[in-house]
């Protein structure tokens, strides 16, 4: 299933019943008031935010959704049925936009539901237009038509933790060993396109982001697939490969950095750990100097090779316990 995080809909709230004309019945009094209910309000339109991110992918061919009406009143003063209230799931990060009011709901939390579209009233049975000069009132309304008004859903991923990197940093390899997903690994730049999700035990998601190359910030690249999805992340786990030369590891470290504080939005100043990557390339003497370059910039460093599992169990551990607010992981 490819990755969808764009899609367009119609939706429509229930229109509200129609008032009613009646009379009340009573021994010896055929007609002895007016009782006629009012209609029952249409259903409303909500959105609601859950932890699935491949949810656009099947509204994808769903062009319409609706609410129910609200039912006619009825004799003996009583109100229609309420119209059933329809809720669209969509992904938390989504940004829902009715074309026709311009209004913009972000859905940034688990669980969060926010209104898009107002069922219709209900009309007035004849009971409303009783009065000491009117009491045999014959009139009523019908029920008001509800909102309609097509959307646009545009997601900006809500991560956990985000990986970030030059392409070919290791980010999907990771992200594969860390949480079992599938992302697609090739030994050739740009292998991901679009962003990767997986999750590590507790829920917590990690995003494997497109890679970032130098002007980024400015649109090359895949830079704005990047930052589009890396802004919403808490946390940025920063892959350095080790195939790099010792003495290019600074500057491959500030390229991405450099680039995150161009772009502005707060990135630079989200936390970061640096992940040094590929270590099975590499004797533990070059480790040992690619750690010392990088507590330069960053102290908070973990090494891995996805090709032996070598530091992947230890970083799961220490990644959960971050997320989870321990302490003890710092």
């Amino acid at each position: 299933m490819s990755f969808i995080d764009e899609i367009q809909f119609h939706a429509k709230a229930g229109d509200g019943g129609s008032g009613v004309v009646r009379w009340r019945h009573e021994k010896g009094r055929e007609f002895a008031g007016a009782a006629g209910g009012n209609g029952g309000p249409g259903g409303n339109v909500y959105v609601r935010a859950v932890r699935d991110i491949n949810i656009l992918a099947r509204h994808k061919s769903v062009k319409s959704f609706r609410a129910t009406n609200g039912a006619d009143g009825q004799n003996e003063s009583m109100q229609g049925k309420m119209g059933n209230d329809f809720t669209i799931d969509l992904p938390i990060g989504s940004v829902v936009t009715n074309k026709k009011s311009l209004r913009v709901v972000e859905l940034l939390e688990d669980g969060q539901i926010s209104k898009i579209l107002h069922g219709g009233r209900g009309g007035l049975g004849n009971e409303h237009f009783k009065a000491s000069t009117n009491v045999r009132p014959e009139q009523s309304t019908g029920g008001v038509a509800g909102e309609d008004a097509d959307f646009t859903v545009e997601l900006n991923l809500i991560a956990d933790a985000g990986l970030i990197g030059l392409p070919n940093a290791g980010k999907s390899s990771l992200l594969n060993a860390l949480t079992h997903a599938r992302a697609k690994v090739g030994s050739y730049e740009f292998t991901t396109l679009d962003p990767n999700l997986g999750a590590l035990p507790g829920g917590y998601v990690l995003a494997d982001i497109p890679g970032l190359i130098e002007g980024a910030s400015m649109g090359r690249g895949l830079g704005h697939k990047f930052l589009r999805h890396v802004k919403r992340t808490k946390l940025l786990l920063h892959l350095v490969s080790l195939e790099n030369p010792v003495d290019k590891i600074a500057d491959i470290y500030n390229i991405v950095r450099k680039e995150l504080e161009k772009f502005g939005e707060g990135l630079n100043e989200k936390e970061e750990i640096v992940i040094l990557t590929k270590t099975d390339l590499v004797d533990a003497d070059v480790v040992k100097e690619a750690k010392a370059v990088i507590k330069s910039f960053n102290k908070n460093i973990q090494t891995v090779s996805v090709i032996d599992d070598k530091g992947i169990k230890k970083l799961r551990d220490f990644l959960t316990k971050k997320l989870q607010g321990d302490s003890s992981s710092e």
